[in-house]
């Protein structure tokens, strides 16, 4: 268990709280949170809790199976014999076709081996990036949970759409939307931010998707 998932422990009700808020009473007009909302499509606590299921230690176990792999293919086009003494259009035939197959094996940037290697890499990028992806958002949610918007939320924890309980301070619909508002943007923006990273990095690997030569 990191920081992340111990602060969505703590934090679980303020972010059900948000959620509610957003849904029952909406949020200001023009402000932020909508534009947050557009680019992530997920409420605050649902976003918070799509990114704490991120494992990227999952990913990271594979990477020494993945390199391995790509080394197998490298031994393998090494190990494909030449002709030898062997001569004329036969042996000629041979060794363009053994260096056809040493090159799909282990050799340009679409072989077999390369891209086991890019792959590799490709999984310890994006192992980075979820463990950034949850570092960030764990930092947004300890800054969000000691704000007079957090009180406010936590301060009046009836249903939104119905009177609190006795005792139970209540507070204004619109100070409450705006309190949700005002911490919704700072999460959504947040996991936005990540996913526009991931975005980037997957780009630089688009190669991935073409078919292999044969």
């Amino acid at each position: 268990m990191d920081r992340l998932d111990q602060l969505l422990t703590v934090t679980n009700p303020l972010l059900s709280r948000v959620d509610d808020v957003l849904s029952t009473i909406g949020a200001p007009g023009g402000h932020d949170v909508w534009t947050e909302l557009r680019r992530v499509r997920l409420l605050p606590g649902d976003a918070a809790r799509a990114v704490a299921g991120l494992r990227p230690t999952a990913i990271l176990e594979s990477v020494p199976e993945l390199r391995a792999d790509a080394q197998a293919y490298a031994d393998l086009a090494g190990a494909l014999p030449p002709p030898g003494e062997w001569s004329g259009e036969a042996a000629d035939a041979y060794e363009q076709a053994r260096r056809n197959a040493a090159a799909r094996l282990h050799g340009g940037p679409d072989s077999l081996g390369q891209r086991m290697e890019a792959t590799a890499d490709l999984a310890d990028a994006l192992t980075d990036w979820m463990l950034g992806a949850r570092a960030d958002l764990a930092e947004s949610l300890a800054e969000v949970c000691l704000t007079t918007e957090a009180l406010t939320l936590i301060g009046s924890a009836h249903p939104p759409d119905q009177a609190p309980s006795p005792g139970v301070s209540a507070r204004p619909p619109d100070q409450e939307a705006t309190a949700a508002a005002a911490i919704g943007a700072i999460l959504l923006r947040t996991v936005a931010d990540s996913y526009d990273r991931a975005e980037d990095l997957l780009g630089d690997y688009t190669f991935l998707q073409n078919p292999l030569p044969v």
